[in-house]
């Protein structure tokens, strides 16, 4: 037997539990993985919480985004080896001790990047990469990036500005100096931000990435930002009314998974870890999740 994350009921972090599963091995073509660190995101809270994705079904597993190293090889995979190191995903049950997945599912970890950001890279890097290609941004715009200081919003952040665009950030406060150092402009939030977001761009927005939604795509507007130009991941109403784009994560591919690894091992993307925590405390880490606050990822290290 070996351990996982599950759920037999929706709802917040209490319902999850660690469960013993029958140890999973790999069939053809596909290969097992004991994992060393495994992501937490807010999809995965909503669907535990239900109603989020159709035709899913209770118990479940938790978690789509994993790292680890290969420990079993099934009939015909010779492009890898037992103990290569890896970082991959998986539909679900990433937060477990072991993942089995197909061998096209995995891209090799770099030796030196630390297990947190190998298992805490992939969903975030690969949902911030679609929603900015989805803006055509360039040299000629000037962004505003909403909780730049996010798990999402700190990559897009990154690669908007790698575009030669502008960046302007909201962020709270402690988060500033961090965004600062990587060239985005910090700007609070609260009472005044629009005055501030006017002060930090005098000239003007082009493109808004958002990670909030509501008051945010309304801000953006306000701001005389075009809808088409406004894409946001967490606001799907904005999109069906107001016009905005909804681009978010898929299409997913190992070679873009392996240029994401080698960019944060040679510190070309910075993947900050807010907080790490142990397969046994996954609600606490959830509970950590779900605040909102906080700069960067949560990932738990297993075992």
């Amino acid at each position: 037997m070996s351990a996982a994350v599950s759920y037999r009921d929706y709802g917040g972090p209490e319902v999850l539990e660690i469960v013993d599963v029958p140890e999973p091995h790999a069939n053809a073509g596909e290969v097992r993985v004991a994992v060393r660190a495994a992501g937490l995101n807010p999809f995965d809270s909503k669907v535990r919480r239900g109603g989020y994705l159709p035709n899913h079904s209770l118990p479940a597993m938790q978690g789509a985004e994993f790292a680890g190293v290969i420990d079993e090889l099934g009939e015909g995979v010779t492009e890898w080896e037992l103990g290569d190191e890896v970082l991959g995903w998986i539909g679900r049950g990433a937060q477990a001790e072991f993942v089995v997945v197909p061998k096209e599912r995995i891209a090799r970890k770099p030796a030196d990047l630390d297990w947190a950001v190998a298992g805490g890279i992939g969903l975030v890097a690969n949902t911030a990469k679609r929603a900015v290609d989805s803006l055509d941004l360039g040299p000629d715009d000037t962004v505003l990036v909403t909780a730049a200081a996010g798990g999402v919003g700190v990559i897009a952040a990154q690669l908007a500005k790698a575009t030669g665009a502008a960046v302007v950030g909201t962020a709270s406060e402690p988060h500033h100096d961090f965004l600062t150092r990587l060239g985005v402009i910090p700007v609070a939030y609260g009472e005044g931000e629009v005055e501030r977001l006017r002060a930090a761009a005098p000239d003007g927005y082009t493109a808004a990435l958002d990670h909030i939604g509501g008051g945010a795509i309304r801000t953006a507007l306000e701001l005389g930002i075009p809808a088409e130009r406004i894409n946001t991941i967490a606001d799907h109403d904005a999109v069906e009314t107001l016009g905005v784009q909804g681009v978010g994560g898929g299409k997913k591919t190992t070679v873009e998974l392996a240029e994401f690894a080698r960019q944060a091992d040679a510190g070309e993307l910075v993947v900050p870890i807010r907080s790490t925590y142990r397969l046994p405390d996954v609600v606490a880490a959830y509970r950590d999740l779900e605040t909102g606050h906080g700069l960067g990822k949560v990932v738990l290290l297993i075992p």
